[in-house]
């Protein structure tokens, strides 16, 4: 009896820590949504069925505790496939993959200003003026190297001083 109820309670402590190094992600829909309810970066991973870099980022960085808290709670973070099929309407325009013109959906070729690289995540910015900046990342990147990403996005650090000088002095909790 007394193994039963360690194994329930251990097996309720790991699904709640596991739990805590999840991302919630949004469709670009929901992402928007709450974006206009309270405004704050979207997070997009853009991925292939294919891509073996992404599933190792999906692995690796994002289910890192650090990486998962800073995306839940700074960001509105988004999966997005690359070649999926369906229609997609945000930002008021509908983007379509029909499947003939290359395997690249149309949100894909537009956030990645067509450069089709995988894994790429973009970043999307609300500005003061309403429109939206968007800075695309290629290739994968560890915990570590996301983190400090993710941290100068999140905290403005863009509008201040440039990415080279950011990393100078930036102090990540990835160990």
């Amino acid at each position: 009896m007394k193994k039963s109820i360690a194994l329930i309670i251990f097996v309720l402590l790991s699904s709640l820590m596991f739990s805590q190094e999840n991302v919630k992600w949004y469709t670009i829909q929901e992402a928007e949504k709450l974006n206009k309810q309270d405004p704050r970066p979207i997070f997009i991973d853009t991925y292939t069925d294919w891509c073996g870099w992404c599933k190792k980022m999906d692995r690796e960085t994002f289910t890192n505790s650090v990486i998962s808290d800073i995306l839940n709670n700074k960001y509105y973070p988004v999966k997005f496939n690359a070649e999926g099929l369906d229609s997609i309407t945000c930002f008021g325009q509908t983007f379509i993959n029909d499947g003939k013109s290359g395997k690249a959906h149309q949100l894909a070729v537009a956030l990645l200003n067509g450069q089709l690289s995988y894994p790429t995540v973009v970043f999307l910015i609300p500005q003061q003026d309403g429109k939206i900046q968007i800075a695309p990342v290629p290739g994968f990147k560890e915990p570590k190297e996301m983190e400090a990403l993710l941290s100068f996005f999140a905290d403005k650090a863009y509008t201040t001083q440039k990415w080279e000088d950011y990393l100078k002095s930036f102090q990540g909790k990835v160990k």
